[in-house]
């Protein structure tokens, strides 16, 4: 499936903005995604993190033939951070979307995910009428974010993690829009 638009939009809240990645994200992303806690809780990231995947991952961010809208939670215009995670919308079909998220872990615990997570939900940038998510079971504070923002647990399962190097039992979960 390819991109409708070339556009992404800027979703914006008081606290933060979900805003498209940029070059000068390398950085921040690269420190935030060698760190093991992070790595550890995606299917993705594989740690140690390898010279040039970060920018790679922005470049395909912003390819036009992409099947995943991926934005910067960035709070710079309140005082905060330009970037303190990431969150991202996979194309499934035209109906279907799956979200994805992390959080730098000098963020945790201040209710950075539940409100990009929020955000994105309420914009449906995508148009879903169903957006999908799950976590791995070892991260119950995902799971807490996913169902503060109206996703039902709908069953269990197990994804491959890149950082771990073996599948992990997930939680699965949906939410209708």
């Amino acid at each position: 499936m390819t991109l409708q638009t070339l556009t992404q939009p800027v979703i914006s809240t008081e606290a933060l903005a979900l805003r498209p990645l940029r070059s000068s994200d390398a950085g921040p992303i690269s420190q935030y995604a060698s760190d093991a806690r992070v790595a550890q809780m995606t299917t993705s990231i594989p740690h140690p993190l390898p010279p040039g995947v970060t920018e790679d991952f922005i470049a395909r961010a912003g390819a036009p033939d992409r099947v995943e809208d991926v934005w910067a939670v960035d709070a710079s215009a309140s005082g905060g951070a330009e970037v303190m995670g990431l969150i991202s919308l996979t194309r499934l079909s035209p109906e279907q979307s799956e979200i994805g998220y992390w959080i730098a872990p000098v963020h945790w615990g201040n209710g950075i995910a539940q409100r990009a997570l929020t955000a994105l939900v309420a914009a449906n940038p995508q148009g879903c009428a169903t957006l999908f998510g799950s976590t791995f079971q070892d991260n119950p504070a995902s799971a807490r974010v996913l169902t503060a923002c109206g996703f039902a647990y709908i069953g269990d399962a197990e994804a491959y993690s890149v950082a771990r190097g073996a599948n992990v039992p997930t939680w699965t979960y949906l939410r209708q829009m």
